[in-house]
C-alpha cells in the first residue's frame, strides 16, 4: 500500500482494455452496505481479465469511515482470472472499498520473458523494453528505491551474459518495486464503490435477556430499583443485554385488561406497548416504574455487572398520547372522523394508534421520532429493539439508521419484523443491525438445515444477521406448549448454538411457561404483556442453572461466536440434527447433535469426518460433552449417538485432542 493519492481512471478512453465484473461481496449492485462487525476480516473476490495474454494488475482500494485518504493493495490471482484481495475492519463506520485494474506491462514482460528459451534472438529486444519500462518506475520512485532501480536498469544495459540478466528480471523484488512506482495507464475502475457498515463486536455475538420490570416485586421504592435485582440474575446466567420492553406512560383510555380484554378495572395495568398519555409520552419514564434518576441507576448497576441495556422503541400511540392532541394530522382518521386504531385482523388494538407515515407533515413527524432516539443516547443506551418497523415506511428508516448512525457508530437495532421474507430483508439491508428470525417456527430437521443453511451461507449472511428467540411475550410457539422439560432445554440449545445471537424472554422460558391463552392461539394465558406476574426465580426446576452453563459454552468457545462456519452433518435418523462449527483461525470446534423428539429417546449414525491434523483422522480421538462433562472416544467418520430427553437432549461436543496409544493423550485444541 506504498502508493499515493487515489488515481484518475481512464473513463471514457476507448485504450482501456480490463474488465471488472462479479465483485463480491455486494449487495443489489451496491445499493447498500454489507455488514460487518469490528475487527471482521473483509473478503473482497472480482473477476477481472483482459483481451490478448497480458497480465493484468489488480488492487483492492479501501477508505476509512470518514477518511479522505485511500490504501490499496494488489490482490491475488484465484485461477480463471479472479482475484481476492482482504482487509480487516478496525473502526466503525462505514468504510468503503472498490477494485481498480490495470495491464501490467513489466509483469506480462516477465512472464513473456519466462516463455523464451535462453538462447532466443530476441532476448536482447525483451531485455531493452525491460529497461525502458524500469526508467518509467524511475521517475515516480522516492531516493533509496531510485537507487535500486537505477542499478538494476544499468546492469541490463550493460554487457554481459544474457542468462544473468534473464533471472534479474525474473525477480520478483524486481518486479513488485517496478509495480509499485509505475503509474497506471488506461485504468479501469469498478463501476461504483461499495460500502460495509462495521458495527460493536456485540453486533457479532451476544445474548439477550427480556423481563418486565413492572413484575418484580418488593416493599419500598419504585419497581424501577428493584428490577436492578434481575440484572445480577441475568448476568449469573450469562446473559450480556438485558432488554426491556417500553418504559413510557401507559395510556388510560381504552386500556387493555389480562388477555387482551378490554379493561374492566381501574387496577389493570395495560400493555406497555400502548405508549403515551397525560402522564408524557416517548421521551418519559412512567412514573408507574419510577423516576428517570431510577432508571438512570438501573443503567448504572448493569454496567458494574458488564451489562448492556437494551430498550423498546416503538413508533405508535395510546388514544390519550400527547402527540394526538397535538398533532392530530400525524394519524390516519376513518370516515366518521375517529382515528384508526392497529387491527391485525381478527387481533385488534384499540390501545394503539398506528402513525400515518404518508401524513403531509411527515417531516416533522420524521424528526420528532429521531429525536426519541436521541432522547435514549443521551441517557447511554446503545441498543434498540424496534417494534413492528414493517409498518412503518421503508424510507423513514433509511434516513434515521443513517443519521444516527452518521453520529453515534455503535448503536444497533434490531428489527422485530416476523413478516414476509422479502420486507424482513428490505430492512435489513436499509440498516437494521440485527432481524428477527421464523427460527421460532422452524421445527424439524428439515426445516432447521434449510433455514439455516440459508442464512449463514448464502449472500444474504452479508446483510441479514439472524437473532433467534425461541420464546417473546407476544408467541408461545406450538413447540413449547404443553410441553415437557426437554421441549424448552432443545429450543435453548438450537438457539445458543444455531446463532451466534440469541435471546429469551424470562422468566417465562426458563420456569417453562407453556399454557397458551385458548386452543390454537400463540398468546400466553395470563399474559404479561396485559398483566403484572409473580415470578418465582428461585424455583427448583428453574432451568437458569442449564442457561448458565450454555452461555458460559458460548463465552469459552470462539467457534459458537460466529453464524459464518455452521456446517450441517448427515444423521440417518430424521429426529435427530447434527452440525458444526469451527472459528475462522481454526483454534475452536464445536460438533452439536440434538434429539428434536422431546418425549423418546433417539438414537442413530452419524457422518463426521475428524478434521485432518498429523495423521488425527486415522486415530482416536476424545470428545468432550460440555453440557454433562461426559467424554467419548470416537475413531473415523461414523459414530452412534443415543439420546435420551429425559437426561439431556443434545449434546454439545468439543474436540479435545488424540490418543496416539493407551495412556497417552496430548491436547492439541
Amino acid at each position: 500500500m506504498a502508493r499515493g493519492a487515489q488515481r484518475d481512471a481512464g473513463s471514457g478512453d476507448g485504450r482501456g482494455r480490463v474488465v471488472i465484473e462479479a465483485v463480491t461481496p455486494m449487495i443489489d449492485c451496491g445499493r447498500f452496505p454489507i455488514k460487518r462487525a469490528l475487527g471482521d476480516e473483509v473478503i473482497v473476490t472480482a473477476d477481472v481479465f483482459a483481451d490478448g495474454h497480458d497480465r493484468v494488475a489488480c488492487e483492492l482500494w479501501v477508505r476509512k469511515p470518514r477518511g479522505r485518504a485511500w490504501s490499496h493493495a494488489r490482490m491475488v490471482p484465484l485461477g480463471n482470472d479472479s482475484y481476492q484481495g482482504r482487509f480487516e475492519t478496525s473502526e466503525l463506520g462505514l468504510y468503503t472499498y472498490t477494485v481498480r485494474a490495470h495491464i501490467d506491462r513489466f509483469g506480462s514482460l516477465v512472464a513473456e520473458l519466462e516463455r523464451r528459451p535462453v538462447d532466443d534472438p530476441d532476448l536482447p529486444l525483451v531485455i531493452a523494453q525491460a529497461a525502458d519500462l524500469i526508467l518509467q518506475a524511475l521517475e515516480h520512485a522516492p531516493a533509496r528505491e531510485a537507487r535500486a532501480l537505477q542499478g538494476a536498469r544499468a546492469a541490463l544495459l550493460a554487457k554481459g551474459e544474457f542468462a544473468q540478466k534473464r533471472a534479474m528480471l525474473l525477480d520478483e523484488t524486481l518486479a513488485m518495486r517496478v509495480y509499485r512506482f509505475t503509474p497506471p495507464l488506461y485504468e479501469t475502475v469498478f463501476e461504483r464503490e461499495l460500502t460495509v457498515r462495521v458495527d460493536p463486536a456485540r453486533a457479532r455475538f451476544s445474548a439477550w435477556y427480556e423481563f418486565f420490570p413492572r413484575s418484580v416485586g418488593g416493599s419500598g421504592g419504585s419497581p424501577l430499583l428493584h428490577a436492578k435485582g434481575m440484572l445480577a440474575y441475568a448476568a449469573r446466567m450469562g446473559f450480556d443485554v438485558v432488554y426491556l420492553p417500553p418504559l413510557s406512560p401507559i395510556g388510560e383510555q381504552l386500556r387493555k385488561g389480562p388477555n387482551n380484554s378490554m379493561s374492566q378495572s381501574p387496577a389493570d395495568v395495560g400493555s406497555p406497548w400502548a405508549i403515551g398519555s397525560r402522564k408524557g409520552g416517548h421521551k418519559t419514564i412512567s412514573p408507574d416504574l419510577g423516576t428517570l434518576a431510577d432508571f438512570r441507576d438501573f443503567c448504572a448497576e448493569a454496567a458494574r455487572l458488564s451489562l448492556a441495556v437494551a430498550v423498546d422503541i416503538a413508533f405508535q400511540c395510546a388514544p390519550d398520547h400527547p402527540y394526538v392532541k397535538e398533532h392530530p394530522d400525524w394519524f390516519r382518521h376513518r370516515p366518521d372522523g375517529s382515528i384508526q386504531y392497529a387491527e391485525n385482523p381478527p387481533k385488534k388494538y384499540q390501545d394503539i394508534y398506528p402513525l400515518d407515515f404518508e401524513t403531509e407533515d411527515w417531516q416533522a413527524l420524521w424528526q420528532e421520532l429521531k429525536s426519541v432516539i436521541l432522547f435514549w443516547i443521551a441517557e447511554g443506551i446503545r441498543i434498540f429493539r424496534v417494534d413492528n418497523p414493517h409498518t412503518k415506511a421503508f424510507t423513514f428508516w433509511e434516513w434515521l439508521i443513517a443519521d444516527i448512525k452518521s453520529t453515534y457508530p455503535d448503536v444497533l437495532f434490531l428489527a422485530e419484523a416476523f413478516t414476509r421474507p422479502k420486507v424482513m430483508h428490505r430492512l435489513a439491508k436499509l440498516g437494521f443491525t440485527h432481524s428477527y428470525t421464523y427460527f421460532t417456527w422452524r421445527n424439524t430437521k428439515h426445516e432447521l438445515t434449510e433455514y439455516f443453511t440459508a442464512l449463514t451461507q448464502s449472500p444474504e449472511r452479508d446483510y441479514f444477521r439472524p437473532h433467534v428467540w425461541p420464546n417473546t411475550p407476544d408467541i408461545l410457539p406450538g413447540y413449547l406448549q404443553h410441553a415437557p422439560r426437554a421441549a424448552f432445554i432443545i429450543r435453548l440449545v438450537l438457539a445458543a448454538t444455531l446463532s451466534a445471537n440469541y435471546g429469551i424472554y424470562g422468566p417465562a422460558f426458563e420456569l417453562m411457561e407453556s399454557e397458551p391463552r385458548e386452543s390454537g392461539s400463540e398468546e400466553y394465558r395470563d399474559s404479561e404483556k396485559y398483566q403484572c406476574r409473580q415470578w418465582d426465580i428461585e424455583r427448583r426446576d428453574s432451568l437458569s442453572e442449564l442457561i448458565a452453563r450454555v452461555n458460559h459454552i458460548r463465552r469459552t468457545n470462539g467457534a459458537l461466536q460466529s453464524d459464518r462456519n455452521l456446517l450441517f452433518h448427515p444423521v440417518d435418523n430424521d429426529q435427530l440434527i447434527c452440525y458444526s462449527k469451527a472459528s475462522d483461525d481454526g483454534i475452536s470446534l464445536v460438533l452439536v447433535v440434538v434429539n428434536l423428539d422431546p418425549h423418546h429417546r433417539q438414537a442413530g449414525w452419524i457422518d463426521w469426518q475428524v478434521p485432518s491434523a498429523d495423521g488425527l483422522a486415522a486415530r482416536p480421538v476424545q470428545m468432550h460433552d460440555l453440557l454433562s462433562d461426559a467424554r467419548y472416544l470416537w475413531t473415523g467418520g461414523r459414530h452412534y449417538v443415543d439420546i435420551s430427553p429425559q437426561q439431556m437432549p443434545a449434546h454439545i461436543l468439543c474436540l479435545r485432542g488424540y490418543v496416539g496409544r493407551e495412556n497417552d493423550f496430548d491436547y492439541y485444541r
